[in-house]
């Protein structure tokens, strides 16, 4: 089982940043791929940012060149540096982690961390 800890959500006014972190823990070994994902008040789940292993990254269209994905595997953390934010940035955003090793596979979700951005 793999336990995700956010942390770094807050508020912040437009055009301000913020980073969120995310920690892994509990059996975390063969994390194929980790992402950050956001959920607005009336909209679905949408991807933010992903990053393989290898450091490979994706972003969505909306946030391309603002925030950037990382991941420092000493301290099983990935990290989400987010600039320029825009008021529909505004969403509780999730860590999330995937493994695929067979019966071991698994996708896992932290809590969330609350992102407000409002003047």
């Amino acid at each position: 089982q793999v336990q995700l800890v956010e942390s770094g959500g807050g508020l912040v006014q437009p055009g301000g940043s913020l980073r969120l972190s995310c920690v892994a823990s509990g059996s975390i070994f063969s994390i194929n791929v980790m992402g950050w994902y956001r959920q607005a008040p009336g909209k679905q789940r949408e991807l933010v940012a992903s990053i393989i292993r290898g450091s490979s990254t994706n972003y969505a269209d909306s946030v391309k060149g603002r925030f950037t994905i990382s991941r420092d595997n000493a301290k099983n953390t990935v990290y989400l540096q987010m600039t320029n934010l825009k008021p529909e940035d505004t969403a509780v955003y999730y860590c999330n982690a995937v493994r695929f090793a067979g019966f071991a596979s698994g996708d896992y979700w932290g809590q969330g961390t609350q992102v407000t951005v409002s003047s």
